[in-house]
């Protein structure tokens, strides 16, 4: 396996390898990384893997406070709001800064824009096309022939409306002038149940949610949205090897409180990086279905825009509403 295409930065890893100059910053006390999101989540787990290898390079514990609820933003607004001493960070997915605030009839406590201080990115999520044991196409080509004999019969779930899964989905329609019928669940979970029962026929999502069932033999996997391919599936083709713009990465990055200083950013993303960068956690990345993005704030204020845009457009053609 070659690391380095799992980690990438415009930066390099090299500069938090071989040690940026010391920072006058020193955290003297715990620290805590806020999480919107239940455990056992992936949300959960990039936390989780974060925090316990960030320890050994701030040196003083740093624990996951979880405020699960309103599709993250328990813990954006305490985020938001908590001392920007360098002591508080947080997750910040791509749902909650690029999809939330411009879907129609959704509303928000905060300003994503505003009231929270980017850091950096460091992990996407591969994305995945599974489908149900029950289906006749095997690939990306017969789905779209199918769904082009049958319009709106071929269904595919979600995790609810305006999920990713969702998204991922209406984008595919809109690439490949295809109608399919839009299944939402409340949750991933039972999305999945039902696709194995053969109940629904296909769905896009996270790969680590679907790893159990497809090591079952329970699900096929038709192609990897993400764009490169998944170590784990090698061999399973890319959809945009067939649609060549679609390309989905469910990406989670870190921020601070609003008026975090740029000395505690830059502490911060050095840390990103520092961590990243280690054996261990590319590892786990790997064996997750994780890859490491790591980027600077500004990389990641770009990805926030261009992303939002991509989103929003699909959100209006489509017509979803968060209400």
């Amino acid at each position: 396996m070659n690391r380095r295409r799992f980690v990438r930065s415009s930066l390099g890893l090299s500069l938090a390898a071989a040690g940026a100059p010391a920072l006058a910053q020193k955290l003297t006390a715990e620290a805590r990384m806020l999480c919107g999101f239940p455990p056992g989540g992936t949300a959960d787990l990039l936390c989780r893997i974060f925090t316990e290898a960030a320890r050994a390079e701030v040196g003083q514990p740093v624990i996951v406070d979880t405020r699960a609820g309103a599709s993250g933003f328990i813990a954006n607004q305490q985020l938001a709001t908590a001392a920007p001493d360098g002591r508080t960070i947080g997750l910040v997915p791509m749902a909650s800064m690029c999809v939330i605030p411009v879907m129609p009839g959704q509303k928000i406590p905060i300003n994503v824009d505003t009231d929270l201080t980017m850091i950096g990115n460091f992990g996407g999520i591969t994305n995945i096309l599974v489908a149900g044991k029950h289906v006749k196409f095997r690939s990306v080509e017969g789905l779209i022939e199918q769904a082009k004999k049958t319009p709106g019969k071929i269904t595919f779930a979600s995790a609810g409306n305006g999920t990713s899964q969702h998204l991922s989905g209406e984008l595919l329609k809109k690439m490949a002038g295809i109608d399919m019928l839009h299944v939402p669940y409340r949750g991933g979970a039972p999305a999945i149940l039902d696709l194995v029962a053969g109940n629904c026929d296909i769905m896009f999502g996270n790969l680590p949610e679907y790893l159990p069932q497809l090591s079952a033999g329970n699900l096929v996997p038709i192609a990897i949205g993400s764009p490169r391919p998944s170590p784990l599936f090698p061999k399973l083709p890319l959809v945009s090897s067939v649609l060549p713009e679609f390309q989905v990465v469910n990406w989670f990055g870190v921020g601070g409180p609003k008026g975090l200083s740029a000395e505690w950013v830059g502490y911060w993303n050095k840390v990103l990086r520092t961590v990243v960068a280690r054996p261990d956690v590319q590892q786990r990345f790997m064996e997750n279905g994780i890859e490491a993005i790591v980027s600077s704030p500004e990389e990641l204020r770009a990805t926030v825009v261009a992303d939002r845009a991509k989103w929003q457009s699909v959100i209006q053609s489509a017509g979803i509403r968060g209400d």
